[in-house]
């Protein structure tokens, strides 16, 4: 069975966001872009424990996976639910979403 993938209204913000950023250049990437997060964060509904545990909270919980210069950063809550959200990554820098 799925896990049901919810996405917290801060990780909704800061994909509006990025997809604001990008648009400035590109406005049709940009749309491409925020659906390709938003797909990766969904994926998580099949194998949600494939992240690996983001190290700077060492709390056993919080999982990360990567797509391009993005963290979706978000915790496995219950047998059947991921909560998740999105943040911009800068190389060698940890920015998270709880």
């Amino acid at each position: 069975m799925d896990y049901k993938v919810i996405l917290s209204s801060r990780s909704i913000q800061d994909l509006s966001e990025i997809v604001r950023y990008i648009s400035f250049d590109n406005p049709r990437a940009a749309e491409q872009f925020g659906y390709d997060l938003i797909d990766a964060a969904l994926s998580l509904a099949s194998l949600p424990e494939r992240g690996r545990f983001v190290p700077e909270f060492d709390d056993g919980v919080t999982r990360e996976i990567i797509h391009r210069a993005y963290r979706i950063v978000y915790r496995v809550e219950s047998e059947h639910k991921v909560a998740s959200g999105t943040r911009h990554e800068e190389p060698q820098k940890c920015l998270t979403n709880r």
